[in-house]
């Protein structure tokens, strides 16, 4: 009797053993899991949402057009047909003519 309750017993146990529910996690999903993670925090993540680049224009008088933070210059244009200007800072257009009525930045950021 006590080696059939014992049997009984050990196939009761296997049989909560073989239930999907109660497994624990596989190790496919637990590999998947960490690959997920370590890919957010990168900047190729194929699973963040795609970015655009958004692109406007800021004029000034003078010399000198600046974007806004957050955003690159791409570009610059200027009054007088100037030719010669530099980049400041990834932000600044800057004309080196004389004279120059007014100085536009091409503006880019990712949005």
């Amino acid at each position: 009797m006590k080696l059939n309750f014992c049997f009984l017993l050990i196939l009761i146990l296997r049989h909560q053993m073989t239930i999907p529910g109660s497994a624990q996690c596989s190790l496919d999903s637990i590999v998947d899991k960490k690959i997920q993670d370590a890919l957010t925090g990168l900047e190729l993540n194929p699973f963040a949402p795609a970015k655009r680049i958004s692109c406007f224009s800021v004029t000034n008088s003078g010399k000198l057009s600046f974007c806004p933070a957050g955003s690159v210059v791409t570009g610059c244009a200027c009054g007088y047909g100037c030719g010669s200007w530099d980049v400041g800072g990834e932000t600044t257009c800057h004309y080196q003519c004389n004279p120059v009525d007014w100085t536009t930045a091409c503006c880019c950021r990712l949005t």
